[in-house]
């Protein structure tokens, strides 16, 4: 597959580093030097120093045969513009970053695609849905639904009142049990776990259950007094909070502090000032945290654009009593030391938006991707085609690769586990965990 990048900022430098897992044609374009130096050195691609507004340098990149043009600049007029160039000089489909919300309507999605901008990705709003899910299960650190819920991915911190820990996973997580551990992230390190690893106090394990055994989980772990969220404040006024203030369950209700006085205007405009309350502060400001009864708060949410701010922040109000923090994480060097510090969910909108653009570019029918940043890690849902290696042979036959273990699979609409002797069949949606794996070897199960 022949892509094309434009912008070697954040989201295209993620994706660099998932294609470098693949043998894709990809070449880099962007006009700062420094940027391209800092990424070509580590990544298997080529690169070009021009702006991505340039014919010249668009037909050089080879656009006429490009499968995928990803326009992913900061500047949302720009990555528009060269879509619409990219597609009239012959690529087959193009990608643009956007920071309007108000593109991303049925309408206007289709009225960009006639002008050659076939797929719109708004980072802020993935982020919100991050974030919102997360607030819906104060005891859950990620939560990540497939159809619907007829399965569910459920990341968790593991305490003290954990019933499950130091036992082989043989032990607990049989064909007849109702959940499996896909992902243990311990000190740093992800587990892909065998039936002889054990759970340990702290570690963050993801659990693949159906929707029926939420409450059961939550037992097992030790969850049940977590309180549930109905009171949630957010520090940062800017456009991912927006869209996690418009997002929130009508029985939330929200105080947000922002520190410029003109954006405060705008948010009480904006918003729904019935639920959501508008403050001129600084959410780091103790006394102020105190003064807005931060300890009835269930949870804290960090989304200015300084990371470090954010996990200061999401500290403070732990020691305050909020038991539940989310932080965004702009900086991915900042993503193991906040999850080292125990902030709670860490959401960056970048690597998110990375992982939807890649999921284009693979072969298999892939329905979702999602990539777990603090274990590092990729889930997928793969939809097994006839005659494909992964409907030949029961699980335990097919030889999975080190790093690649099968989680689930939804038949019909009904979600169930998978065990070694399960039969996958043609149709049926296969959720998958990645970790260091090629990802064209997990592809070659499902084509």
């Amino acid at each position: 597959m022949k892509i094309i990048i434009s912008g070697a900022y954040a989201i295209g430098t993620h994706l660099a580093k998932l294609l470098s897992r693949t043998n894709q044609d990809v070449v880099l374009i962007d006009d700062d030097d420094e940027r391209l130096a800092a990424i070509s050195s580590d990544y298997d691609l080529m690169t070009l120093n021009a702006s991505p507004s340039s014919v010249k340098a668009l037909k050089d990149a080879g656009i006429s045969h490009a499968d995928l043009y990803i326009a992913v600049t900061p500047d949302e007029n720009l990555n528009m513009h060269s879509c619409v160039v990219a597609h009239a000089l012959g690529a087959k489909k193009t990608v643009a970053r956007i920071d309007n919300h108000e593109f991303i309507t049925e309408e206007n999605r289709e009225f960009f695609k006639k002008l050659g901008v076939d797929s719109l990705i708004y980072p802020e709003m993935f982020a919100a849905r991050d974030i919102i899910s997360g607030l819906k299960m104060s005891w859950v650190r990620q939560r990540w639904d497939v159809h619907d819920g007829a399965l569910v991915m459920l990341g968790i911190k593991l305490r003290e009142s954990c019933e499950i820990l130091n036992q082989p996973l043989k032990n607990l997580c049989g064909p007849q049990d109702p959940y499996h551990v896909v992902a243990i992230k311990r000190h740093g390190d992800t587990i892909i776990p065998s039936g002889n690893d054990e759970l340990k106090l702290y570690d963050l394990a993801y659990f693949m259950t159906t929707k029926n055994y939420i409450p059961y989980i939550r037992k097992i772990v030790g969850k049940e007094h977590y309180v549930d969220v109905k009171n949630v404040m957010v520090m940062g006024g800017g456009k991912t909070a927006v869209r996690v203030l418009k997002s929130l369950p009508d029985y939330m209700e929200a105080k947000v502090i922002e520190t410029d006085e003109k954006r405060c205007e705008y948010l009480n405009n904006v918003l729904d000032t019935d639920r959501i309350m508008v403050i001129n502060g600084d959410g780091r400001d103790i006394s102020l945290l105190i003064e807005e009864n931060i300890k009835s708060t269930q949870a804290f949410v960090a989304l200015t654009g300084s990371a470090e701010a954010n996990i200061l922040a999401c500290l403070t109000s732990k020691r305050l009593g909020v038991r539940k923090t989310a932080a965004m994480v702009e900086n991915l060097d900042y993503v193991n030391m906040a999850e080292g510090l125990d902030i709670g969910t860490i959401v960056n909108k970048k690597a998110l938006a990375a992982s939807h653009i890649y999921q284009m570019m693979l072969d298999a029918d892939v329905q979702n991707m999602r990539f777990l940043m603090t274990a590092n890690a990729d889930v997928i849902e793969f939809t097994a085609q006839q005659g494909s290696k992964v409907t030949r042979k029961k699980v335990f036959e097919l030889g999975l690769p080190n790093g690649m273990t099968i989680g689930g699979l939804v038949r019909h609409g009904v979600g169930q586990l998978v065990s070694g002797g399960t039969q996958i069949e043609t149709g049926d949606t296969v959720v998958v965990f990645c970790h260091e794996v090629n990802m064209k070897k997990v592809e070659s199960f499902f084509k």
